[in-house]
């Protein structure tokens, strides 16, 4: 059974090509260590080995032997429409490369399901002007996790899919959306996903968790990549730690190998030296 590349050249080489089908991963990070630059260079990446071959090769290289990048790419926010995240993805890749693979991804913007019971004036989530059929179709509208559902029903199946983030659901907590519902739906998605065959990745900050509230999400999901920042000296580095993976873990504890050094450039996200066990 094929890999499905993370798309991060390095990583996937050294766990055999990427995720293993119908996998949940999720990506906890510390402000600014590299979780969304992440999510963003996956993303990216596997679109572009879809719209441009030599700009693939460039800045990825050849696709492991056992890894076959998904049909379809989605980009769920729950907060951020298609032009902000573009926006976002700029400032971390190259402009040639994002080109190329931008229009690859499909966007799903759900700031209105996310935000229409909040005090948060419409205009700030519909656009300038509100029509009668926006309030109408405001007043209808299902629920932000019922909306989510359906998203990932939809496009789950055999693409992958990132979630941006979980984080956002937890903020969202009120008599629409209990901490159990969010937990239930990553318990739930762990399960369906193995049917599905896709690659789920699920944003979230570590600040903003309670310990509890990541020690369940952490045992929905199929995997946890921790980003962290290492100060060593004057140095401060950004690091990912494989914190669990089943069906990859073992790979790695097999060449004794724990955490990764890693940097940000025009390619995006980047491994740039493995950590050993001592």
């Amino acid at each position: 059974m094929d890999s499905i590349p993370f798309g991060v050249s390095r990583l996937d080489s050294i766990i055999g090509g990427g995720a293993p089908p119908g996998t949940v991963v999720l990506l906890v990070g510390e402000p600014g260590a590299g979780a969304r630059e992440f999510v963003y260079t996956s993303a990216a990446m596997n679109a572009l080995a879809h719209a441009d071959d030599e700009l693939f090769d460039l800045h990825y290289g050849s696709l492991h032997d056992d890894a076959s990048v998904p049909p379809e790419i989605h980009y769920l926010s729950f907060i951020d429409d298609e032009s902000a995240i573009r926006r976002e993805m700029a400032y971390v890749l190259d402009e040639e490369f994002l080109d190329a693979a931008v229009d690859r991804i499909r966007f799903h913007d759900l700031s209105p399901e996310y935000f229409q019971l909040s005090p948060i004036p419409r205009e700030w989530y519909m656009g300038e002007t509100t029509t009668l059929r926006d309030l109408g179709e405001s007043h209808n509208r299902e629920s932000v996790m019922t909306a989510l559902g359906g998203l990932l029903s939809e496009n789950a199946p055999n693409n992958l899919v990132v979630i941006d983030s979980i984080t956002d659901l937890v903020g969202s907590v009120s008599e629409e959306v209990e901490w159990e519902d969010i937990a239930m739906l990553m318990r739930g998605l762990g399960k369906v996903s193995h049917e599905w065959g896709g690659l789920v990745l699920a944003l979230a900050s570590r600040e903003t968790l309670e310990r509890t509230e990541l020690g369940h999400l952490v045992d929905a999901a199929d995997g946890t990549l921790q980003f962290e920042w290492e100060t060593g000296g004057s140095k401060r580095a950004r690091t990912l730690v494989v914190r669990e993976f089943r069906g990859v873990l073992s790979r790695l504890e097999d060449e004794n190998i724990v955490r990764f050094e890693t940097e940000i450039h025009e390619s995006g996200f980047d491994v740039t030296d493995v950590r050993k066990i001592r």
